[in-house]
């Protein structure tokens, strides 16, 4: 049972998988053709040869190696085997990175050439001054993608595409390797008229534009709001006990100052008034202020009473007292005078 999960899954991705790749294949399409090249341009060796050209017409880059291009028409006979059908077809070679065609944008091939001169060049035999068929297969060699019927044209003459519509285009026209029907006068309300028929480009930008806007206004509100609880914040400490005891702090230090600069003033006006200890009483005075060894006093007398034994009236009088005279056991019964203690 496990295994026939696994299967079905592999199954699924690798449909998927190909379903993405054919649909990014679809994006690539033939979009002009030259086969009389007289004056046209030249291949990396100087030599001018009939090319084709594709371009990308989605915003994504695809890779186009391993996919075929034919001008043999027997090909779209559905009974043809795959091999028989690659044996009439030209493929285009692994290793070049210009295969990897960027979103709207081109790329050359020449024909009737040596593949061994470059990746770009093919074997396609394309005739020079008859019709020809060109077809554009995908790399499975049974999907065609793209195809084109070019009339014969006279020497440096393209057949270009515009829109779904194609056309002859004079030798001062031709455009290989950009986008087809450049114009010099060209106004831009209808270049954008052309390049975005349907308006589906200018209303992407314009909910872009304002999707940026609406996430910059609330970049700017969010920081405004950090910043203003941090003033808050700021706020609650300024306002706190310790600011008020230092601020009370310069407030004396500021008076004490004030003091000691009339008392100065004042023991530099007698004579006989050493200023240098009128300093030192005071520095001292501030140093014990600010290391909290001055008493903080309330300006309250307080008389607290203390026994000394001065007023105690017995102990005083004790040797003002009769003494006790003895009597022996026959003497009579003399009131004696009793002891103050």
């Amino acid at each position: 049972m496990n295994n026939f999960k696994k299967l079905l899954l592999s199954s699924v991705l690798l449909a998927s998988t190909t379903a993405v790749m054919a649909q990014g294949a679809k994006n690539i399409r033939i979009n002009e053709v030259l086969t009389n090249n007289t004056a046209s341009i030249q291949d990396e060796y100087g030599q001018r040869e009939a090319w084709i050209e594709l371009e990308n017409t989605s915003f994504t880059t695809y890779n186009i190696r391993g996919m075929y291009f034919t001008t043999d028409r027997s090909v779209l006979d559905p009974n043809m085997s795959v091999p028989e059908r690659i044996k009439r077809m030209s493929v285009i070679p692994n290793g070049d990175p210009r295969t990897q065609i960027g979103g709207r944008q081109h790329l050359v091939f020449f024909c009737n050439s040596n593949p061994a001169q470059g990746k770009l060049h093919l074997s396609l035999t394309v005739p020079m001054s008859e019709p020809v068929w060109i077809g554009f297969y995908n790399g499975n060699a049974e999907e065609l993608i793209d195809s084109v019927s070019v009339p014969a044209m006279a020497a440096d003459q393209s057949y270009a595409r515009h829109g779904n519509q194609w056309s002859i285009k004079s030798p001062e026209n031709v455009t290989a390797g950009i986008e087809n029907f450049i114009k010099t006068d060209e106004t831009k309300d209808a270049k954008l008229k052309r390049e975005d028929p349907y308006g589906i480009g200018i209303t992407l930008l314009a909910m872009g534009i304002v999707f940026f806007c609406l996430a910059l206004l609330f970049v700017f509100f969010w920081v405004f709001g950090l910043i203003m609880r941090h003033l808050d914040t700021a706020k609650k400490v300024v306002h706190t006990q310790p600011i008020k005891t230092v601020t009370k702090t310069v407030e004396v230090t500021h008076d004490i100052a004030h003091t000691t600069g009339n008392i100065l003033q004042d023991g530099l006006g007698k004579k006989g008034i050493d200023k240098e200890v009128y300093i030192a009483v005071i520095s001292m005075a501030m140093k014990q202020y600010q290391d909290d060894v001055h008493d903080v006093e309330s300006g309250i007398i307080t008389i607290k009473p203390q026994r000394t034994g001065w007023s105690d009236e017995g102990s005083q009088m004790t040797h003002f007292s009769t003494p006790v005279i003895p009597t022996s056991h026959n003497a009579p019964n003399i009131p004696t005078t009793p002891e103050i203690r």
